[in-house]
């Protein structure tokens, strides 16, 4: 199941990646934090962490439903441009993604010696914070590029809990924490961005 569950979270950021309708990234953000959430509770179930259970909980609570509910009544308010066209070519990003996946797993290769459970995790992790990275650079609009971020971070996540089994809940707590504060910074920018359209 934990594996079927990281297929759908790299999958999920692959069709992002060419989407060309605001409203279905923020569909596509949602979904791959509701696997996130549930990878998370699948761990904590496993070993027996109640720290896990929670954050798993919140991370479906609060990243697959409130974050793309307030980016939708936000894009909404300030009325932005449903058609998001992406920078690099489609073609282009259809060679990219697999050079992508193919180099982190390089990349991953002296790590995942030292992980004594299914290596793997950590590669698909690694290729979801690249990927995640490229979503940002390829959209010149803000809304792409917060979701690039936002995706980010849950592949940041997903590396914590797959390469450490589980991470204290301080970390998961500060985790959230800046979450918050991306979201202050995400009001200011459409905030800004309104103004230099008006």
């Amino acid at each position: 199941m934990v594996d079927f569950l990281m297929g759908l979270f790299l999958a999920s950021l692959i069709v992002a990646l060419f989407t060309t309708r605001l409203y279905r990234l923020l569909n596509w953000y949602a979904f791959n934090s509701m696997t996130l959430g549930l990878l998370a509770l699948l761990i904590g179930t496993r070993l027996d962490d109640d720290a896990m259970l929670i954050t798993g909980a919140l991370t479906i609570l609060l990243k697959a439903g409130v974050i793309p509910l307030f980016l939708k009544s936000i894009s909404r308010r300030f009325r932005f441009i449903r058609q998001i066209q992406p920078e690099i070519k489609v073609h282009y990003a259809i060679i990219l993604v697999p050079a992508i996946l193919v180099f982190t797993f390089y990349l991953s290769e002296p790590i995942t010696h030292m992980i004594t459970h299914n290596s793997n995790y950590v590669a698909i992790s690694i290729s979801s914070l690249f990927l995640s990275l490229l979503l940002m650079m390829e959209h010149k609009n803000i809304a792409p590029k917060i979701i690039g971020f936002l995706s980010m971070e849950n592949a940041l996540f997903l590396l914590g809990i797959t390469a450490t089994d589980g991470m204290p809940m301080l970390v998961e707590l500060g985790i959230f924490f800046d979450l918050l504060m991306a979201i202050v910074v995400i009001n200011l920018l459409f905030h800004r961005e309104q103004e230099e359209g008006a």
